[in-house]
């Protein structure tokens, strides 16, 4: 049997942060994308920055904790999630060491991923209110302008950690693949911020493709095209199906 991940944890306070006004029931997963992560650490801990989150995993798998979980982080930044605004407020914020996409996106070393896999799993112990269907990725809950943590984190072994939820074969031979009209409205029921509605229901078509680009960064990792394709489609249906009881 293998032995459990032994998560090392320093105290490294950062002053930007606020008094929390409601309890915690979002974990929000980020990429620090900057070229070091002495470079990330210094912005999260530079009041001018007015950027913080409450914790930081390193390539080593070694973690900073930044600001207490009762506190309000500032790293959502203009979110939404679930027709919530304000996610810095109800959520707890965990930044992981990587360049990102603009200064050399590269994959997340494996104990990098056991020690997100075993603080999270700590995090979920302390805030039972954190289901399946509230552990986002910063694409998921800002489409229009984040990416991160992106197409190369390892949701699947997330998911297998009892992090998260991430469609087997079986899950998607068992659903039929949401019908293009319904795109918009599974996006929408999983989630996800689609922008301005129209007097007719319809959702503007940019919305829809950038929320579809962060659904397919994280659940369709080889195919970004912002495009419902078949496969998209099946998988939609798929998270929808097992995140229906959340």
């Amino acid at each position: 049997m293998t032995p459990p991940f032994a998560l090392t944890v320093r105290w490294q306070p950062s002053p930007n942060h606020g008094p929390r006004p409601c309890a915690v029931d979002t974990l929000v997963l980020h990429y620090t994308g900057m070229p070091t992560a002495a470079a990330a650490l210094e912005r999260m801990c530079d009041p001018q920055a007015e950027v913080s989150a409450h914790y930081m995993v390193d390539e080593d798998g070694s973690v900073l904790h930044l600001v207490e979980e009762g506190r309000r982080a500032w790293h959502a930044g203009v979110s939404e999630w679930r027709g919530e605004g304000d996610l810095n407020s109800r959520s707890i914020g965990v930044e992981i060491v990587n360049p990102g996409h603009e200064f050399g996106y590269r994959p997340f070393p494996a104990i990098q991923m056991q020690a997100v896999i075993a603080l999270c799993q700590q995090i979920l112990a302390r805030h039972p209110a954190i289901t399946p269907c509230r552990i986002v990725a910063h694409a998921d809950i800002a489409p229009s302008r984040k990416e991160d943590p992106g197409e190369l984190f390892d949701w699947p072994l997330l998911a297998a950690a009892g992090v998260g939820f991430f469609p087997c074969e079986a899950d998607l031979r068992a659903v039929a693949p949401v019908a293009g009209r319904d795109v918009a409205g599974c996006l929408a029921r999983l989630g996800y911020p689609l922008g301005p509605v129209a007097a007719d229901g319809r959702v503007g078509g940019v919305g829809v493709e950038k929320a579809l680009i962060a659904f397919q960064r994280r659940y369709c990792p080889t195919n970004l095209s912002g495009q419902a394709d078949l496969s998209t489609r099946q998988m939609l249906a798929a998270v929808e199906k097992g995140l229906s009881s959340c």
